[in-house]
């Protein structure tokens, strides 16, 4: 999905450097980039980075923030029942806790999509918020806005937590099947 983005950047005549590795410090020096969009990058990136860069990170995640900050966003914004949602943020010292530039709500039928089909659907709004509004942020002419709220974090290994519920059918598994799971889960948990 990233590489797709990076087509669009190059055909609006920027020059990319297409990276899914750890970003060092050397690596940044030979490169000089203007900018850094982390998109589906799997690394926290590290704020001397951010630094070496000015603060021009900025990251695409597939929650609408402050909810659902890590891993598996779109999984937990329904076993969580937070909104559903986009965001590009700048990113800072702390993990998708950075700024946010822009967001936008995505509604998602709980009744017909699937964890698969409900992250394609995200991975399009984002791609679209973000070339609708690429200018006007290369150009810094959106202001920022600080996160407020409590929102939610969750990381890799509590994929433990609702993977017995994907077994059979893995991420073709009915959102709607997979909150009924969980929330009997938690039900049985409490007794």
């Amino acid at each position: 999905m990233s590489k797709s983005l990076v087509e669009w950047l190059e055909a609006q005549d920027e020059r990319i450097c297409y990276f899914e590795d750890k970003i060092s410090m050397g690596f940044l020096k030979r490169v000089k980039p203007e900018f850094i969009i982390s998109y589906n990058y799997k690394y926290i990136i590290q704020q001397e980075i951010i630094d070496f860069v000015k603060s021009k990170a900025i990251n695409l995640h597939i929650s609408y923030l402050p909810f659902n900050k890590g891993f598996h966003p779109n999984v937990w914004s329904f076993l969580e029942d937070t909104p559903k949602g986009v965001t590009i943020h700048y990113i800072d010292a702390g993990i998708d806790t950075g700024d946010i530039i822009i967001q936008k709500k995505v509604f998602i039928d709980e009744e017909k999509e699937t964890l698969k089909s409900s992250y394609h659907i995200l991975h399009k709004a984002i791609q679209s918020l973000f070339k609708e509004n690429w200018k006007s942020i290369k150009e810094f002419k959106i202001k920022p806005q600080t996160q407020t709220g409590v929102g939610g974090m969750h990381f890799s290994k509590e994929i433990i937590r609702f993977q017995p519920f994907i077994k059979e059918k893995g991420w073709n598994t009915s959102i709607r099947e997979i909150k009924e799971q969980y929330n009997k889960s938690l039900g049985s948990k409490s007794r």
